[in-house]
């Protein structure tokens, strides 16, 4: 037994199997895909490779048996191959670099596999049976070792590209250096091999390798292995920290968004608070100029009848003062139902809705058809105002402004939601104008939305000149019988 070459073969494995290893348990964590996809054939390469030089070692000490003896020079083989292809399989697909081309990269590998094998076959019938495993041996360095080699290298060179126009340099200098060595142990270390009758390891062999330097090639293979899982294993490090600048970001992204929730919660405050004041400005002009007018009036006209001698006027004045007097309930009673109309607490919602749509029916002769899918369920006073006040508003929307003859009202009553359809065929608009200056609509479209987002709802406009516009909304139901169980 030999005890440097012991060593050297343990160190040499544990290089690549500890290569291997990490890799394979960080190389998911790469952000690039072309990168992950890439060291998972590295990782392959660093364990199998490990494996083949820790036979070595054991074959080295003695400990097969006779069986063992006698299948390990074809288990040695193959598990050489296999891992050179492996990192040939590495090396592609960082060189090709383009997600479309990954299944094209497996033509390298299996490329020089085929020439790994019609070669055996060759020499198969060319060489003695003694010697063609050593000749084997050798052809397997030749056509797959040292093409897989300077693939490797040059795979790390682009991806020390890639580094570098991510910011990472510290990382691309790792990748190059790794680069470096992959390049010394495939075109020094595989090229000096066991000596054959394969040409040129007749006279280019390990033997004049160890003449001229005075150590071994097995050492030479070990110390770039071991340089090149070092310099790759340092470049793992860049996971980390894409992990962490994914996190950093995260971060920020989190808290932009809460600054904008909190941004949006206090427009919508304002908003609704605008609302409210135009909706209290609106009753006071209401009040003013109909009901508060025709009270002056009916005050003047009590004045003027406590005045009046002649009876038939008193009479006549009676009659006006009583006509003043119904229209100012009249209008009375139509600000205390636009406020609330009584009917939702009386007949539902779905009654409501077919009451105020027969009332603008009488009103502007237009045409409304109103279906309901679904059967009411008991709906929150709040879940029933904000779907009537939708439905208000958008019809207002088109009496206002659409021009429109027709308008359909589709109400669907959900297990989980209200979905409210408003559609007319109007004049339509162009959205992007409406959206310009949606801030400053306190009432209208603006109003719809912000009832909606108040329950956690949403309303959805869309329009376009000659087309006519829909509104549709979807309000969460909270039933309560659901609260209360």
């Amino acid at each position: 037994m030999d005890t440097p070459f012991v060593l050297i073969y343990f160190f040499y494995g544990l290089a690549f199997f500890s290569m291997g290893l990490l890799v394979a348990m960080e190389g998911g964590r790469s952000t690039d895909a072309r990168l992950r996809m890439a060291l998972r054939p590295l990782a392959g390469f660093g364990l199998v490779h490990a494996a083949h030089e820790w036979l070595e070692m054991f074959q080295e000490m003695g400990h097969f048996n006779e069986f063992w003896s006698g299948i390990y020079p074809l288990f040695a083989l193959t598990i050489l191959a296999f891992s050179f292809l492996s990192l040939a399989a590495f090396g592609s697909y960082l060189v090709l670099g383009s997600e479309s081309t990954w299944r094209v990269s497996l033509i390298i590998p299996l490329g020089l596999e085929a020439i790994w094998v019609y070669g055996l076959l060759i020499f198969k019938s060319k060489y003695p049976v003694e010697e063609i495993y050593t000749i084997a041996d050798v052809w397997t360095r030749y056509s797959i070792a040292i093409p897989a080699g300077l693939l490797a290298a040059a795979g790390l060179v682009v991806q020390q590209r890639a580094f570098r126009r991510a910011g990472l340099v510290s990382f691309g200098r790792d990748s190059l250096w790794a680069s470096v060595a992959f390049v010394w142990y495939s075109l020094v270390g595989q090229l000096f091999t066991t000596p054959s009758s394969l040409s040129p390891s007749t006279y280019l062999n390990a033997d004049l390798f160890q003449s001229i330097f005075g150590f071994s090639i097995q050492l030479l293979r070990a110390v770039t292995a071991t340089f090149a899982s070092l310099f790759v294993i340092r470049f793992l490090r860049a996971f980390q920290v894409e992990s962490d600048s994914k996190i950093a970001e995260l971060q920020a992204a989190q808290l932009h968004e809460s600054q904008q929730r909190e941004y949006l919660r206090a427009e919508l405050f304002r908003r609704v608070v605008g609302a409210q004041e135009a909706e209290r400005q609106r009753i006071a002009r209401d009040l003013h100029d109909e009901t508060g007018q025709s009270l002056t009036a009916i005050g003047m006209g009590l004045r003027g009848l406590a005045d009046q001698p002649d009876a038939k006027k008193r009479q006549s004045t009676l009659t006006q003062l009583q006509s003043l007097t119904s229209d100012s309930i009249r209008e009375l009673q139509r600000i205390i139902s636009d406020l609330r109309p009584a009917h939702l607490d009386d007949l539902g919602l779905s009654a409501t809705v077919r009451w105020y749509a027969s009332r603008v029916h009488e009103l502007t002769a237009m045409q409304l058809r109103v279906d309901f899918e679904g059967d009411e369920p008991m709906l929150d006073d709040a879940v029933k105002i904000t779907i009537f006040r939708i439905v208000q508003e958008a019809i207002n929307n088109v009496v206002k402004h659409a021009k429109a003859t027709t308008v359909n009202v589709k109400i669907h009553y959900l297990q989980k939601d209200v979905r409210i359809h408003v559609f007319d065929n109007g004049v339509g608009f162009e959205m992007k104008d409406v959206q310009s200056r949606i801030g400053r609509v306190s009432l209208g479209l603006a109003g719809m939305e912000e009832r909606a987002a108040l329950l956690g709802g949403g309303v959805t406009i869309s329009s376009r000149p000659g087309y006519g516009t829909e509104v549709e909304a979807v309000i969460p139901l909270e039933m309560k019988g659901e609260e209360n169980t």
